[in-house]
């Protein structure tokens, strides 16, 4: 993104927030959105769809080139997951 694509993304935004700003109600759901969207970017497990499907995408050359682990039943399964 470039800075004054950033620039115009601020301005709208600060002309919404100046838009809602006499409103109590719905300044403290802005501020609820606000601390949600801040835990998010925060989230390191939190991934892109693009990034979500190259996983995936690589996770099946895995499978095709043999490189997996199989488990005979449950109890097998969770020793190895217990073991990580």
């Amino acid at each position: 993104m470039t800075a004054v694509q950033l620039n115009a993304m601020n301005t709208e935004l600060w002309q919404s927030i100046g838009a809602i700003a006499d409103s109590e109600p719905l300044m403290k759901r802005l501020t609820r959105y606000a601390k949600k969207l801040v835990k998010e970017k925060n989230d390191p497990t939190l991934m892109s769809k693009d990034e979500f499907f190259r996983r995936i995408d690589e996770s099946k050359q895995q499978y095709e080139r043999g490189e997996y682990t199989r488990f005979s039943d449950k109890e097998e399964m969770e020793k190895w997951l217990n073991s990580l």
